[in-house]
């Protein structure tokens, strides 16, 4: 499996997407379907000052919403930086989901400098994530923040 393949299969499967909320569950689907380390994968949006869980594949997480600076996931949305953990047990925000989960990715959704979400992955395997991982998730990222983009203007243009 190579990256450059699955962001090529991102894009063109994005792309096909009518509406935002397509384009998540399609996004989340392929990442989680096509990396084995991905053991669970999610999208939350940022809605006021929470993040608010969106598609997922995986556990049922008890962390639905997350406000900001709160867990990794409200560390990155703050920061509008990715953030890799390769320890989650040796990290004090981590907001603990599942007793197997070791490592954990969270790459924020922006539309320039405004935060719309995040891509949160966790991995079963210590230090699952490195800089091609950032490198694909920053990718994806990028696209998932067109659809979801469009979305918001539409829903706030009368």
């Amino acid at each position: 499996m190579k990256y450059s393949d699955v962001l090529n299969d991102m894009r063109r499967a994005l792309q096909q997407q009518p509406d935002a909320n397509s384009a998540m569950e399609v996004a989340v689907q392929i990442l989680k379907d096509r990396i084995p380390d991905y053991t669970w994968v999610g999208i939350y949006l940022l809605e006021g000052d929470e993040l608010v869980l969106g598609p997922f594949r995986g556990k049922p997480s008890p962390h639905t919403r997350i406000p900001l600076g709160q867990g990794i996931c409200g560390a990155a949305a703050t920061a509008k930086t990715t953030i890799i953990v390769d320890d989650v047990n040796a990290d004090v925000r981590y907001l603990a989901c599942s007793i197997e989960t070791k490592s954990e990715i969270v790459v924020p959704i922006m539309d320039g400098e405004t935060v719309l979400g995040e891509i949160d992955i966790d991995s079963d395997r210590l230090a699952a994530f490195n800089s091609d991982d950032r490198e694909l998730l920053e990718h994806v990222a990028a696209l998932v923040a067109q659809k979801v983009s469009s979305k918001m203007r539409k829903t706030v243009t009368p």
